[in-house]
């Protein structure tokens, strides 16, 4: 090869493609959805991307076993309507779990273009988001053809990610399905817990009225252990099983002075208000909400990121995340912490809350925090928060949200004869089959693991279905 003569330049490596997403200072103020979604040609690039992998590790890292692959072939090939078909074998909520499921630590984690080095991985969520979106556009009334009922039914109990997933399951293999919802509206923690600019509510229904389509049937402010019990429900509905599905929906507090006071919320009570009763639309809709000026938010996670954007977008001036630890210990995922910052979300870190300040007439006015330094791990593998002797501050606010976590509540264990439940009352029931300690009940989602992602509350729901189904000798 002469000195003039060059090696041809190697093609470069498709990069992932970005998420379109609206204007951090325009979204900051108001409740459409951040992520605007793929369109086709960015679609067909990212998809170019996939390794179609003879053992595809992705699929591993699946709560719900998606066939990754072959999906994504096919938005490759440009049949999109098979695509969704293909996903929809396995997933009942393509286009909620494409927005809030955490792929970058679920199926992403495990992508061969990630792990060996050949980019960042293939963004698989944003995939099936764009592809059920599609189909819901495209939808043309076709569906694939239910079995012959078999005469079997169950009863579920709560309308949340694992309960619907679970319906899907069963009805498409002829098994009758009866969703019983303590709520008005159906969806659970898609509705009253993940925002609008996360989560649209018309998705959820869209999702639900899919599963009506498919002949589940669902009744509203039916509060099982009050109407009716499980017990009833097995011996005088003749349920052959129920699965129960209830998450955890009490909240958790600090337990210091001043938790009491007006203007402090859980976050369950705050995002509730904003979310399923509409309250940033007050009074156009009925429920109203304190549309504090300096808004304070306890915790580090998921629930704490949407209350401290929320408060923006209801008029916050200030809106501050206080947690113990640091930036590299949040809980809460990189893409909202990411959007958080974006829009104007402070954080106040290694700050452990001691006590929320009241004026005369019983308003909160101000947190005092305690300075934290960073420890040994503790159980979690996260470094422990220790105190810094004298080192005190005080944060001056008018409205506190108490994002820490949640509790299962007692109302349905309780109140099921003889279901065992451990010490922080969430039901025991095996995490391979969703089986409880009594025959013909199956459990799963938060009510079993506690406060978790919707994603993995799906998979329990879909395991518990097969489980279910292998009961009924059903293939």
């Amino acid at each position: 090869m002469s000195d003039q003569e060059t090696k041809p330049a190697k093609k470069p490596k498709t990069p992932r493609q970005k998420m379109p997403e609206q204007n951090p200072i325009e979204r900051a103020h108001n409740f459409y959805e951040v992520a605007l979604g793929y369109d086709n040609d960015l679609a067909l690039l990212e998809a170019s991307r996939c390794l179609q992998c003879k053992k595809p590790s992705c699929m591993k890292g699946c709560p719900v076993e998606v066939d990754i692959p072959d999906f994504i072939s096919l938005v490759k090939s440009g049949d999109l309507m098979g695509a969704a078909w293909k996903i929809k074998e396995k997933n009942t909520l393509p286009r909620i779990a494409g927005r809030v499921c955490p792929q970058e630590s679920q199926c992403e984690s495990k992508c061969v273009v990630g792990a060996k080095g050949k980019g960042e991985p293939c963004a698989i969520g944003r995939l099936e988001r764009y592809v059920a979106d599609y189909a819901a556009l495209h939808d043309d009334g076709k569906r694939p053809e239910l079995p012959k009922p078999t005469g079997l039914k169950v009863g579920v109990v709560g309308s949340g990610p694992a309960g619907l997933t679970l319906a899907g399951a069963l009805i498409k293999k002829g098994v009758a399905v009866t969703v019983f919802e303590a709520l008005h509206e159906l969806g659970g923690v898609l509705v009253y817990g993940i925002p609008e600019f996360r989560l649209p509510k018309a998705i959820v229904r869209a999702e639900v009225d899919e599963l009506i389509r498919m002949g589940v049937e669902f009744k509203t402010n039916w509060v099982v252990g009050r109407i009716e019990t499980v017990d009833d429900m097995l011996e005088k509905r003749k349920f052959d099983g129920v699965f129960i599905g209830s998450g955890a929906g009490a909240p958790l507090f600090l337990r210091i002075p001043g938790e009491n006071l007006n203007g402090v919320y859980s976050a369950n009570e705050f995002l509730t208000r904003a979310n399923l009763m509409k309250a940033y639309k007050f009074p156009e809709t009925d429920t109203p909400v304190a549309k504090g000026r300096r808004v304070v938010v306890f915790g580090g996670g998921n629930v704490a990121m949407d209350s401290a954007r929320t408060a923006l977008r209801l008029g916050a001036q200030e809106s501050t995340i206080v947690y113990r630890r640091t930036m590299e210990e949040l809980p809460a995922r990189t893409e909202e912490v990411h959007h958080a910052i974006e829009e104007g979300v402070k954080f106040q870190l290694l700050n452990s809350p001691t006590e929320i300040v009241g004026n005369e007439t019983g308003w909160a006015v101000g947190v005092n925090v305690q300075m934290m330094k960073l420890g040994e791990p503790d159980a979690s593998g996260r470094r422990r928060p220790v105190e810094i002797p004298g080192e005190t501050a005080q944060i001056e606010c008018d409205t506190v949200i108490v994002a820490i976590g949640n509790a299962a509540n007692p109302l349905v264990p309780t109140s099921t004869k003889n279901l065992e439940t451990n010490k922080w009352g969430n039901i025991v029931a095996d995490l391979e089959t969703g089986k409880t300690s009594r025959d013909r009940i199956w459990a799963g989602g938060d009510i079993v693991t506690g406060a978790a992602t919707v994603i993995l509350a799906m998979g329990a729901g879909r395991k518990a279905a097969l489980s279910m189904l292998k009961t009924f000798g059903i293939s």
